[in-house]
Order: C-alpha cells, then sequence, then structure tokens
C-alpha cells in the first residue's frame, strides 16, 4: 500500500501470476470517529485460451439449401470479438444473405455457387491480451441442381415459436432473428401490445438484431420478429424481462448535528427483485455493533433523538438483490463548535443599480448559527421586504439603489459564541446605448454607417464589439470599426444582414442591433411571370375509414415553378360551402395520402403556389362520406369560474361538426369538491357550452372533467382541472397601516396583510386610496380628488409618489380579489414637510426713467411652504452683449413691488428673481428692460427678451457718426424737393379742361409705398387708363390698401404722370413740348418720411 494513502497497488511485472492475486477486495478506512467501508473490487485474470483441435469435415450443400458454419471460440475473460476472414487476411462480405450471429456462427438463408471456397476461418480477437486466435479453416462446396427449388422461410436462430430473455436495466437489449429460405427473407420487428420506443431502437446486422438501448421496466413486453418471403412468413416471440440490479431513490447523506439535536439517516433504494436494505455502523452489522441510545432503526431509516459527541460515527446502508448491491456511507458528526465565518473580510461587491446584490456569509458551527445583517458601522439591523435573507447566510437585496453602497456587517451567533465580518458594496450606473444603430437600405456600392453611442459608468471600462448575424465581422477592410460607429465602405449583396453593437463591462450587458438591406435597381424583366394555373383533373383513390389517396395534374407553371401544392376540403355534411386547410405537399409532388375523420361528407381541391402566387382553386373532386365512429377527443379550454358566491360555472369549447365523428353530439359534465368528495356528480347536456352548478361554498376548489359521446359511444376519458366557485367581496379591511414620509413628494405606507381566508377569493392585491384635504400653507379647502394605487399579489408596503410639499393627506388601504374590495380601514392623516417653491407667478418691470426702472411680481403659484424671501440678481448688457457685474439684493416676502435707483441711463439690464421657503431656493424668472435715453423719451425702452430689437436702435441713434449721417440725408433730400417744384413751375400747358369737368374735386395722388416717391409727369401719347381708382380721403391719409397700387400699374412703363396741382394726366394726348423723350429728366423725389424710415 502507498505511504499516506489508502492506494494498494498489485504489481506482476517482477514475477509472480496473476491467478494468485484473483479475488474481491475491500478497502477500510478508520480514525477516532468511526469506520468507512467501500464497494467490493473483484479482481480476475484476463484469459485467452487457444482452440481446441478438432477435425473439420468439408461442407457439400445443394444450391438453395441454407448452412451455418459454426465458430465455438474459446472461452475467454473478457469475452473475444468474433470475425470472419479468408486466408489474406481479408472480411468476408456479408449481406442479407449471408450474416454473422450474436453467437459468432456464420449463416447462409441460402447459399450460391459462389459461396465454394475452403478459407472460411472465424478469428476471435481478446482485446485484453492483445491476442487473436484462430480457427482452422472450413470448406465450403456448392454443387447445384436444376431447377432450384424455392422455400418458404424457416427460423435458423433462435429456434422454436418462442423464447425468453432477461435483461438487466440499463443495459443494451439485443434480439436475434435469422432465417433460411429461397428468396432470401426479409426481417421485421414488431413489439406485441405497443411500440418500439422512439429514439432508443436500432437495427443492425440488415435488421436481423434488434438493439434498444438503456432498457427501464417499460421495456418488458412480446417482441416478435417475422420473416417473410414470397412463398410466405414465419415469426418468432421473445418475452423479454427487464430486472433491475438495484438504484438509489434516497441515497444516504452526512449528518451534522450538536449535542442534544434529533436527525435521521434515509436509504431508500429499488430495483427488480425489490432489494433488501441492511444497515452497518463502522463497517460492522448494527445488530452487533456497539449500542447507542439515541440510536432506532426502522427500516430503511435510522432515527437519532438526543445525541451525545459519542454517537459520532459512520454508518453504511447496503441494499441488495440477486442482481447486484449498493454501498454508501454516511457521517453522523456530533459537533459541538462555536460560529465561523468562510467569507473573506472586506470582501468588495460590485452590481449594477437597479439590479439584484448578493453579499456572502457563508459560516459553519455546530449548533447552527443564527446569521444576522446590519448596514453601517452603528446601523440597526436589516429588517423588511426590502431584503431578502437566504438559509445559507446570503443577503439580498433585489434592487439595488445608489443609497444601498456602503459596509454591511454579517453577525453569526450560537450558544458558543458569536463572530462577524464585513463586506464592501459598490453601486454602479448601468451601462446604456443612448443612440443606437438604425435600420439602412443601402444601394450597390454606396457606404452604410451604424452609430452605436454609449453612456457607462465612469469606473467601468467597457468594451464595444460588433457582429454581424451574430458571427464576428468579416476579415475585410471595408469594415471601418471606429469608437462609436461602424462604417462599410463599398457595399455588396453579401453585407445584407443583421448588424449587432454589443456592449461589455466587468459587471454588465447591453446590446443593439440594426438591419442593413443592399438594394439595386431593378432589371428590365425579359420574361413575364405569373401565378400558375389550376390544377385539374382530381382523383380519389384507395378509399379507406381514415385515409384516401387524392391525385391531380398540374396546370402551367407560367415561367416560375411551382414549389407546393395545398389541399384543402370540405364538410358539406356540418359546413357547406366552407373550405379548410387539409395539407400542403412538395411541387413535385402529384398525389398524396390523406388523413379522414369520421362522419365527414368530404370534398377536395389543390391549389398551386410559385414564387409570383397561388393559383385559383381546382374544380372540386368527387364526394367521399365516411363512417360514423365514437368521438376522438374531449372539448378543449375546460374551465370553472364562479359567477356569484354560491355558483360554479363550467364552461368548454365545444367539438365542431367534423370532430363529433358521429350524430347525437354530447357531453357530459362531471365535478366534485377537491379533497372533500370522493364521488363525481355528473349531467350529460347538449348544444351548450356552458353547465352552471348551484349552492356550492364560496371559492373553494372543484375537480371538474368534461367528456364527448355521441349515438356510437364515449371519447377517450377526460383529463381533470382544477376550477373555483364564486368569490365574495373580502370580509375585513388591512390592519396596523402605517405612512413613513420620506420627503415633500414621497411617502411608503405599509400594512399587515389580511388572513388569507377572509380574502374569500383569489387575491389580486391592495388599493390604496389618498387624497389631499388641504394645503398647509393656504389653508384652503378645494375639491378633493382621490387617487388610487393597486400593488399586485400579497405586498404589504407601496410607495405614493407625486405628493405635493406642505399638505395634509389623507388614506386607507383595502383588499381586492376578482370580485371587487374589501372594506376600507380607517383614514390615515399624514402631513408633507415643506419643499423649494415654484417660479414666481410673473415679472412685470414698468415706469423706466434715466436711471430707476419699477419691478412688479407675483408670488408663487405654488409656495410649497412658508415663504421666507425673494432673492433678486440683475446684471447690466452692454452693446457686444457681454454681461456685468451681478448684483443680488434679499426682499422680504411680504413685498410684491420694487423700485431700483442708480442705474446708468440708456442701459440694458438682465433681472433673476426667485423665491425661497426654509427647504431652499425656488425656479426663478427671468426678464430683460431698458433705461430711457433721457427724459423726453424720444426712444422709450423696450421691456422683456421679446423687444431686444429696440435696444439695439437705441444703441445706434446715441451714436455721433449716425447723427451726422442723417443730418446729411435730411438736407441732401431738402435740395432734391426744392428742385423738383422749381421744375413743375416751368411745364407747358395741357388740354385738360374736359376731364377737370369730369374730375369736380381733385385730390393730391398718393406716394408710391413701396419706394416712398411721388409720381412723375410727361407729355407722351400713349397712355392707358386707371385701372381703378386712385383718390385719397380728403384728410389726405394714405390708406393701406389704396397705397399698395402702384401707379406704374396705370401706365406704361413709369409714365404715370401728374399736372401742376396734382390731377392725373397720363390718359390725355396733348402737343409734345421739347421735353426730355421718355421722362429720362424728369425728377423723382423720395418722401423725406420714407427716407427716414429706410435709415431708422
Amino acid at each position: 500500500m502507498k505511504p499516506n494513502s489508502g492506494t494498494l497497488v498489485i504489481n506482476i511485472m517482477n514475477g509472480g501470476k496473476a491467478e494468485a492475486y484473483e479475488g474481491v477486495y475491500q478497502c477500510t478506512a478508520r480514525n477516532e470517529r468511526g469506520a468507512a467501508v467501500s464497494n467490493n473490487i473483484v479482481i480476475r485474470p484476463s484469459r485467452s485460451p487457444l482452440w481446441t483441435k478438432e477435425k473439420l469435415e468439408p461442407n457439400h450443400v445443394r444450391e438453395g439449401d441454407s448452412l451455418v458454419l459454426h465458430c465455438r471460440p474459446p472461452v475467454g475473460l473478457p469475452p473475444p470479438i468474433i470475425f470472419w476472414m479468408d486466408n489474406a487476411f481479408q472480411r468476408l462480405p456479408q449481406s442479407e444473405r449471408v450474416s454473422q450471429g450474436l453467437n459468432g456462427d456464420l449463416y447462409f438463408s441460402n447459399v450460391q455457387p459462389e459461396d465454394t471456397r475452403e478459407d472460411y476461418i472465424c478469428y476471435a480477437r481478446f482485446n485484453h491480451t492483445q491476442t487473436i486466435q484462430q480457427k482452422q479453416p472450413i470448406s465450403v462446396k456448392v454443387f447445384s441442381t436444376k431447377p432450384v427449388t424455392e422455400r418458404q422461410p424457416v427460423l435458423l436462430t433462435p429456434t422454436g415459436s418462442t423464447s425468453t430473455k432477461v435483461e438487466l436495466r440499463g443495459n443494451v437489449l439485443l434480439l436475434e432473428c435469422i432465417a433460411a429460405g429461397l428468396p432470401t427473407p426479409v426481417i421485421r420487428w414488431i413489439k406485441e401490445g405497443g411500440e418500439l420506443p422512439a429514439n432508443r431502437t436500432f437495427f443492425e446486422n440488415f435488421k436481423k438484431t434488434l438493439k434498444i438501448i438503456d432498457v427501464s421496466e417499460a421495456d418488458s413486453g412480446n417482441y416478435k420478429c417475422i420473416a417473410r418471403n414470397t412463398l410466405g412468413s414465419v415469426h418468432h416471440v421473445i418475452s423479454v424481462t427487464v430486472k433491475a440490479a438495484p438504484y438509489w431513490i434516497t441515497a444516504p447523506r452526512n449528518l451534522v448535528l450538536s449535542p442534544g439535536e434529533d436527525g435521521t439517516l434515509i436509504c431508500r433504494a429499488n430495483g427488480n427483485p425489490k432489494p433488501s436494505i441492511s444497515w452497518l455502523a463502522n463497517g460492522v452489522p448494527i445488530a452487533i455493533a456497539q449500542e447507542d441510545p439515541s440510536r432506532k432503526v426502522d427500516g430503511d431509516t435510522i432515527i437519532f433523538s438526543h445525541v451525545q459527541e459519542r454517537s459520532s460515527a459512520v454508518y453504511q446502508c447496503n441494499a441488495s438483490n440477486e442482481y447486484g448491491y449498493l454501498l454508501a456511507n454516511a457521517f453522523v458528526n456530533v459537533l459541538a463548535e462555536p460560529p465561523r465565518i468562510l467569507t473573506p473580510a472586506n470582501k468588495l461587491y460590485q452590481v449594477i443599480a437597479d439590479s439584484p446584490a448578493l453579499l456572502d456569509c457563508a459560516y459553519f458551527g455546530s449548533p447552527k448559527p443564527e446569521i444576522e445583517w446590519f448596514k453601517g458601522v452603528k446601523g440597526s439591523i436589516l429588517r423588511g421586504n426590502e431584503y431578502v435573507f437566504h438559509d445559507n447566510g446570503t443577503l439580498e437585496i433585489p434592487v439595488a439603489q445608489k443609497n444601498s453602497a456602503g459596509t454591511y456587517t454579517c453577525v453569526a451567533r450560537n450558544e458558543l459564541g458569536k463572530i462577524q465580518n464585513e463586506v464592501q458594496l459598490e453601486i454602479k450606473d448601468p451601462t446604456m446605448i443612448i443612440k443606437q444603430p438604425e435600420y439602412k437600405v443601402i444601394q450597390r456600392y454606396g457606404q452604410a454607417s451604424f452609430e452605436c453611442i454609449i453612456k457607462h459608468d465612469s469606473t467601468l471600462l467597457p468594451t464595444v464589439t460588433w457582429l454581424k448575424d451574430n458571427d464576428e465581422l468579416p476579415d475585410d477592410e471595408r469594415f471601418l470599426v471606429g469608437k462609436d460607429n461602424l462604417t462599410i465602405m463599398n457595399v455588396t449583396d453579401k453585407d445584407d444582414g443583421t448588424y449587432t453593437c454589443i456592449v461589455n463591462t466587468t459587471l454588465d450587458s447591453v446590446s443593439a442591433s440594426a438591419v442593413l438591406t443592399v438594394v439595386a435597381a431593378p432589371p428590365t424583366p425579359a420574361i413575364i411571370y405569373a401565378r400558375p394555373n389550376p390544377p385539374f383533373d382530381l382523383e380519389l383513390t384507395g378509399q379507406l375509414e381514415r385515409s384516401i389517396e387524392l391525385s391531380w395534374i398540374p396546370g402551367d407553371e407560367n415561367n416560375s415553378p411551382i414549389t407546393n401544392f395545398v389541399i384543402e376540403y370540405e364538410d358539406a355534411l356540418h359546413e357547406p360551402g366552407v373550405w379548410h386547410y387539409q395539407t400542403e405537399v412538395p411541387g413535385t409532388q402529384t398525389t398524396v395520402q390523406l388523413k379522414l375523420s369520421p362522419y365527414v361528407n368530404y370534398s377536395f381541391r389543390v391549389i398551386a403556389v410559385n414564387k409570383i402566387g397561388r393559383s385559383q382553386p381546382s374544380e372540386p373532386s368527387e364526394q367521399y362520406l365516411t363512417k360514423s365512429a365514437s368521438p376522438d377527443e374531449n372539448p378543449a379550454n375546460v374551465q370553472g369560474i364562479g359567477s356569484e358566491p354560491d355558483n360554479l360555472v363550467i364552461t368548454w369549447e365545444p367539438l365542431k361538426g367534423f370532430q363529433s365523428n358521429g350524430p347525437g353530439l354530447q357531453y357530459k359534465v362531471s365535478w366534485r369538491q377537491k379533497d372533500v368528495d370522493d364521488e363525481w356528480t355528473s349531467v350529460i347536456v347538449a348544444n351548450v357550452s356552458k353547465y352552471i352548478v348551484s349552492g356550492t361554498p364560496t371559492f373553494v376548489p372543484y375537480e371538474i372533467k368534461v367528456q364527448a359521446l355521441n349515438d356510437l359511444g364515449y371519447a377517450p376519458e377526460p383529463s381533470e382541472v382544477i376550477g373555483h366557485s364564486g368569490e365574495d367581496l373580502p370580509m375585513v379591511a388591512p390592519g396596523n397601516v402605517q405612512v413613513h414620509v420620506i420627503n415633500s413628494t414621497l411617502a411608503k405606507v405599509q400594512w399587515d396583510p389580511v388572513p388569507l381566508k377572509t380574502v374569500r377569493g383569489n387575491l389580486q392585491g391592495y388599493k390604496v386610496y389618498y387624497w389631499k384635504v388641504q394645503s398647509l400653507s393656504r389653508r384652503s379647502r378645494r375639491h378633493v380628488e382621490k387617487k388610487i394605487l393597486t400593488f399586485r399579489g400579497n405586498k404589504t408596503f407601496g410607495m405614493l409618489p407625486g405628493l405635493e410639499p406642505y399638505s395634509s393627506y389623507k388614506l386607507n388601504v383595502r383588499v381586492v380579489n376578482g370580485k371587487g374590495e374589501g372594506p376600507a380601514s380607517p383614514d390615515k392623516v399624514f402631513k408633507t414637510p415643506e419643499g423649494v417653491p415654484s417660479s414666481p407667478s410673473f415679472l412685470k418691470i414698468t415706469n423706466p426713467t434715466l436711471d430707476s426702472l419699477t419691478l412688479e411680481w407675483g408670488s408663487p403659484t405654488h409656495p410649497n411652504g412658508v415663504l421666507t424671501s425673494y432673492t433678486l440678481k440683475f446684471q447690466p448688457i452692454n452693446n457686444t452683449h457681454e454681461l456685468g457685474p451681478l448684483v443680488e439684493i434679499r426682499i422680504p416676502a411680504n413685498e410684491s413691488s420694487l423700485i431700483l435707483k442708480n442705474l446708468n441711463y440708456s442701459t440694458r439690464y438682465k433681472f433673476y428673481f426667485n423665491a425661497q421657503t426654509s427647504v431652499g431656493s425656488g425656479s426663478q424668472i427671468t426678464e430683460e428692460a431698458v433705461t430711457i435715453m433721457d427724459e423726453a423719451g424720444i426712444l422709450h425702452p423696450a421691456v422683456g427678451a421679446g423687444k431686444a430689437m429696440a435696444s439695439r436702435q437705441v444703441d445706434i441713434a446715441t451714436q455721433g457718426w449716425f447723427i451726422g449721417l442723417m443730418c446729411a440725408v435730411a438736407l441732401l433730400i431738402l435740395i432734391l424737393l426744392i428742385v423738383c417744384f422749381i421744375r413743375r413751375n416751368k411745364g407747358g400747358k395741357y388740354p385738360v379742361k374736359e376731364k377737370e369737368d369730369a374730375h369736380a374735386d381733385p385730390e393730391i395722388q398718393p406716394m408710391k409705398e413701396d419706394d416712398g416717391t411721388f409720381g412723375e409727369y410727361s407729355d407722351a401719347e400713349d397712355h392707358k387708363p386707371l385701372k381703378k381708382g386712385s383718390r385719397t380721403p380728403s384728410d389726405r391719409t394714405v390708406k393701406k390698401e389704396d397705397s399698395d397700387d402702384s401707379l406704374v400699374d396705370y401706365g406704361e412703363g413709369v409714365n404715370g404722370q401728374f399736372n401742376e396741382d396734382g390731377s392725373f394726366i397720363g390718359q390725355y394726348s396733348g402737343k409734345k413740348e421739347k421735353e426730355p423723350a421718355e421722362g429720362n429728366e424728369s425728377s423723382e423725389a423720395p418722401s423725406p418720411v420714407n427716407a427716414m424710415n429706410s435709415f431708422v
């Protein structure tokens, strides 16, 4: 035996015989606590004996007869592998006619002249000794007789009509049938009264050997092999019995007990036959082992009561039957140990926010220690639904938040002492893809780009991986992977697919995908493709009760091959005119075997399908009426749900017409109260899908089944379903309602669950009704608007979000089941603390002067507490919109206006204004305003951000260069006006007497508003009449609708003209004076008003 080991080494390399060590060995390991025993180990030397010498006579066989060449190998250990070869060491060919049996013999179902040879040699290979033994060659001579007589099959092995076979559970079952006959028989296997097991059945040796792997007791039964040729058949039945060596149901497990505790060892095994159970203690049968008053043996169980430290021992359980045994050791260790924590101290855990956190506290001790968890150095013990405490000491935080981070302390204690250990928890922000790749359609040879922009915790290092169709990107330089994108250059058709961006950190992983579709301009079609023509000439053959064969002739494909045929059927008996899908077959198939249902009048039609679409249906086939039968199936979707507290409504989906299998369809409805009634109550109904059972207790379980039947019998036994009678409203309200205000807008409410018996139905959850009673800052009541939050399941707490700060609220809690809500708990009053206020309702700036502005404001719409003050900040803005120094003023809360003095004249200011409570400052409101330029108010300041343009005009108007420029322009306009009037006074006389008579009250024509000039005059002869009146009101004001029409519209070119007193003379022809032609030198003085507007 090896030193410091239990390994026994037997070495026969230096002499000695293996036979000397043959036997059964067993290892025993022993210390002061007890003795453990190993399984028996059997050692047998391998053997490869020689063939006994024998004289073999030549075999003379008539052609067509059967022949068996016996091998009879020597008995070896382990058994040899048999094969047949010739003198050239070539394997002899085998077939359905010639094959080797399981015993090694070579069987000829019928011999042929080519079977004549003198070197049929059987070889036995002993793998363990790596030797091959050879039998003497066997000679076979086949002589022919004409004619060769054909023969019915005869079994060569096994003999007789029946035989038996015993196999052990878990082994491989091999059954063999080899038959003689001419022609060569074909072997077929069946199992009487059942089917061969799927996925475990194999056929070998040209179906002469049936192989079933991993056999179990269910494989017991009669297996029939049938040998058949054209002259007849023969069969043999093999009765198979599957026995079983013992196997574990419950193996004994080690026990660790502390003094005074109780425990059990259970040893349960099964087998065929049933194994016997025996116990040993420290390797000695328990009947003669040292007595222990705390121990009691009860068959396959040892019961320990009030154990002491001397009760420690190793117990062996032996389960045996005639096919084998099981042996298991179980150590009963009676220990008294103070607690030990096995988790390393200060272990760091990192988790992603909003995901579970598991903090380990592996421990050991006897008695079993109690585990408690604390957070922080001086934290209180952790309790509540936000934590889960596992039996192995692990603390689970189902939804870890940022505030869950910190130090956690695990304390383990028993009556012998206590110990603690600290671990650290860090919460990381989750990794997110804030811009995902998007679906792309790219033309061939274009460029595709996918973005994948991520956001992650700064302490985690992400890695970004791109996949194509869930595989690595092709090794192609066209694929460019950037920091946050993937670009594919010069895309081709093979780039089509799904691209996925995967972001991994050490703690989490996210992904997003997008599809790239590569397209090209469609080619000009050279061939016209169309849907196929419908099939025709449908024919029904091979009519049976449950099947029929349908055949047809396909129609024209129309340049697109037919991919499949769809077969539909009509039931003229139950649903005439309605066609249902039956099956479909490949486009190369024109016949199909169809399964039929009883009591259906069938017609069939066929539809051809190609890539273009479906053909029109074929003409229907002839009708075929199948015979009636009892139903094959029962109604589906059976349910039992009460509609009232004292009833049970049983519903089901009725069978369709063709499922009835015959006339007189009815339903047998059965029910009984679960775990109360032994007998079923039944009723038979027809033409309904619902039955109501009255007088039931409230919300109790019932077993329900619905069975179909017709005039020919019942359907198979239906499966049972569990239903419940009707619910009633819950009886009691939740108790011990508590409210914990977390902050000014959030509160947590918790309650004790109601007893399940008082729910009287399916517990759906709890509803919390809460409403605002009044605002504590305004002391004013308003319309009460109740809000409802529903918490699903058996939850006993919930959060109330969206509360208004500094307000008084009431709430109550009700339990909810499927019937409705129970009574409300007593109203619970709670108040929310102050919060920061909203922004002031308005800020107006009025009464601007050279150095002051008046500010007026409104109090916040939502003060959310008691206002303590207002804060005003302001700063000047220069011409380049740069901000000056910021001034801050604190204003009492009872003020609503303020006059700011000592400001700079003609200066823009920006104001920031907010309110405060004792909690802090609220959001601010901003405005802008400008002090005026001088006391006359030449340019009034603009108020508010929307008047920014006015401030820029004031700034320009104060510049000296602009004032000088405007003076020069005004002087120039004055000179032009003087010249214009001088030239008009020198004008000729015109025959306008008649026109002036027609216009008794001529008015001065308006200026052209678009360019600010007067109309011109000329003596040109061609003038068009006015398109519409152009007279102005008597007060000489210019209306907007009149000024929109330019005088140019009424003449040719720009020749709309006036006479000396302003009368329009464009229609009059007169003698031409020597004035410049085309009016090129006529003066066109701009309006001084519009000239100013164009500059300002």
